[in-house]
Order: structure tokens, then sequence, then C-alpha cells
């Protein structure tokens, strides 16, 4: 039975109308836990505070956190997410476009080049903010890449890495992301790392320093905030995404 629902929907996340359909559905359901929950803001004024000033900064999420993470975006400034645009990457994108955001098409492994001149000419260029999952497409879960690192070198703007926890939520252990999915009528906890600036000059042993301080940065307040809503807390993974006919986000 379950196998049979899960093969429906993978056929059904390949058809763009209906990933179109569960992404206002997912959309409309974000809304209501993102209402109906009782939500510990920290550092939230700090954080558009430093949006403000410097107009556009690099967000980083990571995979198994950021469905909840567009709720809390203010809107006062342009916002782009790279998001796969391969098959249940779509649902995401359908998401995020509810929400507003804008889509750049690519990851880290799927149309990466180009992905990476539209993100670099959207921070650089049109001075506008970009949000990049650092452990996607495939993980391990946790586990930064230099990405991140390389656009805030290159553009001198800060990194600034997002989290959250829900008291009550269902975690997909069988997923390589470990994917928080709460419920409404809740208690929750937003969190927001340090901005890092990464110098022009940065040697690759200094860039490999700084992936390991954000890393372990954006780990930490993700496992604090479980731990402070007194839930067992999500660690750092180890599984890869099983590698198909095509890449996702």
């Amino acid at each position: 039975m379950a196998k049979g629902i899960k093969k429906i929907t993978r056929k059904l996340l390949k058809s763009h109308f209906a990933s179109k359909i569960m992404g206002y559905l997912v959309y409309f359901y974000t809304l209501l836990v993102g209402y109906t929950t009782r939500w510990k803001k920290y550092k939230i004024k700090e954080f558009y505070e430093l949006w403000d000033k410097e107009e556009s900064i690099i967000i980083i999420i990571w995979h198994g956190r950021a469905t909840m993470i567009p709720f809390f975006w203010n809107k006062k400034h342009p916002l782009n997410a790279l998001v796969s645009v391969h098959n249940d990457g779509m649902l995401m994108a359908h998401l995020l476009q509810n929400y507003g955001l804008k889509i750049i098409g690519g990851s880290t492994t799927f149309q990466a080049q180009k992905a990476a001149i539209e993100l670099l000419s959207t921070i650089k260029e049109k001075n506008e903010t970009i949000a990049i999952i650092p452990d996607g497409p495939i993980g391990p879960s946790m586990k930064m890449n230099l990405s991140p690192l390389y656009f805030a070198q290159k553009s001198g703007k800060p990194i600034v890495g997002i989290t959250y926890s829900t008291q009550r939520a269902h975690i997909f252990k069988k997923s390589w992301d470990d994917m928080m999915f709460p419920y409404p009528f809740n208690k929750g906890i937003l969190n927001f790392t340090k901005p890092f600036y990464i110098p022009k000059d940065a040697t690759e042993k200094e860039l490999e320093k700084y992936r390991q301080e954000i890393e372990t940065a954006l780990r930490t307040i993700s496992i604090n905030a479980d731990v402070e809503l007194g839930r067992a807390p999500v660690l750092p993974g180890s599984k890869i995404k099983k590698k198909k006919n095509s890449l996702k986000n």
C-alpha cells in the first residue's frame, strides 16, 4: 500500500500541473502552521537590520528545515532561491513562488555553471538576496558545501544561516535530509547565525576554515532549537540521496 502511494506520488510530481496544485496545498499548509504556532524568534530584528544595511545578503538553510522559512520573509527586499526544477524540485519551486520568491533553476550538481552565473549576477549586479541550500541536493544532511562562500567572496556580501524547529513534528527518517514536517497549533523557534564575511583574498585553506565555522554555527542553532523545545535533536546525517535519472533539490 505504502509503496503504491509513493509510486503514485512520484508520477504526480513529474506532472507540472500536479506539482503546481501540490505547491498550493503545501503553501496553505505552511500558512496554517505559521499562524497557529507560537514562535520564539531569536535575532530576527538584527537579521532584518543587516538586510536593510547590506541590501542583499546570502541566506543558507538546511534542506531538512527549508519548508517554513519563507513564512518569515517580510518581502521588503527581493529574494531569489536556487531550486532544482526537475520533478519533485518543482514542488518546492511552486511553494516558493506562492510566497513571492524568484526562482533560479539549477543546483550544485545540475546546471551548476548556469546557476552559478545567475546567482552571482543576482547578488552582485542586481543587488538582490540569494538563498541557497548548502547540503543539497543529495547530502549528507547538515554538511555544508563551499558554494555559498564563493559567492560571498566575490560579492563582498555576508552569509547568514537560518533555521527553525517545532515542538511537534514528523521527521522523515527514511529520507537523506531527515526533513522536519511541523504540525499546526504548535510551539516553535526561529533562529539565525551571525553574519559571516569572506575576505576576497581568502585562500582555499582559509575558505575551508570558514566553511567549517559556518557549518558548525548553523548546526548548533538547529540542534539547540530542538533541545530547547524538548524534542530529540535532529543530528547531522551520513546518507546521500540515491541518484536516479534526474537530480532533485
